[in-house]
């Protein structure tokens, strides 16, 4: 699937629509995104946050991360799903979680991050690239050329 990709959480209460193709799909193993995947890994796209809309009641919680960036996971207000964390590293990304995304996305992982915080028991996709801690930014989005 290509953009428009769209999305809700569990309640229906929230709502996404993407227009643009994702700068970098990431799977993170940081010790705050296994608390909030229930041990295993976040599995998340990188876009624009201009090709980002969101309708419905969200609530966050940000945090000092491992990297010495503020993140902020956003959430479903009334169900808790969640939405997805922005960095104020990065405020031109919103990073979606792909469980948000509605079936048939055809996004997944590309590289797997912090997996030095990664448990012993995990199994990590040898195909995947990865950062032992945050990866590098991702490339900026080259300007629009006009004819």
């Amino acid at each position: 699937m290509v953009a428009p990709y769209t999305g809700r959480c569990n309640c229906g209460a929230v709502s996404i629509t993407i227009s643009a193709e994702p700068v970098a799909t990431r799977q993170c193993w940081c010790r705050q995104c296994q608390r909030i995947a229930a041990g295993g890994p976040t599995n998340n796209a990188m876009f624009l946050a201009k090709a980002v809309t969101i309708t419905g009641p969200r609530a966050d919680h940000a945090y000092v991360a491992a990297s010495g960036n503020v993140l902020t996971h956003e959430f479903c207000a009334a169900c808790g799903t969640p939405v997805l964390g922005r960095s104020n590293a990065r405020p031109q990304f919103r990073t979606i979680r792909l469980g948000l995304l509605d079936e048939g996305h055809g996004l997944s992982p590309a590289m797997a991050i912090w997996t030095d915080e990664a448990p012993d028991w995990a199994v990590i996709d040898p195909a995947l690239e990865r950062f032992t801690a945050q990866p590098p930014a991702p490339a900026p989005t080259p300007p629009s050329s006009t004819s």
